[in-house]
């Protein structure tokens, strides 16, 4: 399944101490603060803004965002260690960056990577772009603020890339955040005036209308307050807020919230175009079951929407080899092309992904680890 390069630590990234009784690392943020980016005019911040989102647009098309890839090896590399207990494993286990299967942390790197060529025409680029940890569905904003993050509550579940920017003396920051799809140049001003995006359409389809606004939190401005807002047909408006820590560089993306997504218990592999629309893909819970019955969604787009079906793992697992019916074997075929896969890739990862679904012993550890994370972040 793996041609791809792997990259190891990504340069400045650092290893969070474990405490006893906590299932995750506590993270780490830089002791200094990044540059901000200094421009005179608000064009001159249009053209550097254009420059990156088309950077950023490029990203999403290319690579797929993938947590798929770093589940299966988390098996594969468990299984040949010989270790008991997967929390023991977990513990002492490196998370590492595959070029071609990225979270939004390798995606994050990635688009540093990119955008750092930019310096030659930005200068200053490079110096002041970096990580930036976020909180998800956050209760209490004003108990979480005033101060760094509690490093011991919550799971830092997210990653984005900031650039501390001052426009004719207004200062604000952008933000890029291509692990949740985002084709767009993110500017948070600190007097919320143009070129302040505010609140723009994420994603619409005729099931879910996702809406998107950033603002400096009005408490703590070292933080970003990230609302969504979620509409669906007859459904009452579903509102959350998270907040990104924007004041300092965030070290250990790999060891806190890579490792975080490894037990996360949905399943992820998606194409995007340029506009950050999710075009193909496969997507799953990670259940529980002794009878083997668990499945997944697998879907692509047609001309007349997106085309879903709904696909038992246990096909594609054991032998014999099940026959799959004609319209699954064409859903498979185009999924992978609009992936930019084989399908004897695509049917690869199925395979391998059946054999993990259905190693009980395995899943349930994982979803325990899982459980004890979710505690953790409950108080937030």
């Amino acid at each position: 399944l793996e041609t791809a390069e792997t990259w190891c630590q990504p340069r400045g990234q650092a290893r969070g101490p474990w405490i006893r009784g906590v299932p995750l690392p506590l993270p780490v943020w830089a002791h200094y603060e990044s540059p901000a980016l200094t421009v005179n005019t608000v064009e001159q911040y249009e053209e550097l803004a254009g420059s990156v989102e088309l950077e950023t647009q490029r990203l999403l098309r290319e690579q797929r965002y993938d947590t798929v890839g770093n589940f299966l090896r988390l098996y594969r590399d468990y299984a040949a260690s010989g270790e008991s207990t997967l929390d023991r494993f977990y513990r002492k286990y490196q998370p590492l960056i595959i070029h071609g299967q990225h979270t939004c942390v390798g995606l994050g790197f990635e688009l540093l990577r990119r955008l750092c060529a930019l310096d030659k025409r930005f200068s200053g680029m490079a110096n002041g772009l970096y990580l930036v940890s976020c909180e998800e569905t956050i209760g209490d904003i004003a108990g979480y603020v005033g101060g760094p993050p509690a490093a011991d509550s919550g799971e830092k579940e997210h990653v984005l890339v900031c650039l501390k920017i001052e426009i004719a003396g207004r200062r604000g920051v952008l933000l890029l955040d291509p692990g949740y799809h985002v084709a767009r140049v993110i500017t948070v001003m600190a007097d919320k005036l143009y070129p302040h995006t505010g609140w723009f359409t994420q994603s619409e389809e005729p099931s879910c209308k996702k809406e998107y606004n950033y603002s400096l939190c009005t408490q703590d401005t070292d933080y970003v307050e990230w609302h969504e807002r979620e509409t669906r047909p007859g459904a009452l408006e579903r509102t959350q807020v998270a907040l990104i820590y924007v004041a300092r560089p965030y070290l250990t993306a790999i060891d806190v919230t890579e490792r975080r997504n490894l037990v996360y218990n949905f399943r992820t592999l998606l194409a995007r175009d340029t506009k950050g629309h999710v075009t193909a893909g496969i997507y799953f819970t990670v259940t529980l079951d002794l009878k083997n019955e668990q499945t997944f969604t697998i879907f692509h787009q047609t001309g007349n929407g997106k085309k879903r079906v709904k696909m038992p793992f246990s096909k594609f697992g054991g032998s014999p080899k099940v026959n799959l019916e004609n319209e699954e074997a064409t859903v498979i075929t185009e999924c992978a092309r609009q992936l930019g896969m084989t399908c004897e890739n695509l049917k690869g990862f199925l395979s391998a992904l059946a054999t993990v679904m259905s190693d009980t012993s395995f899943i349930a550890q994982l979803l325990a680890i899982n459980a004890r994370i979710n505690t953790l972040a409950e108080d937030n």
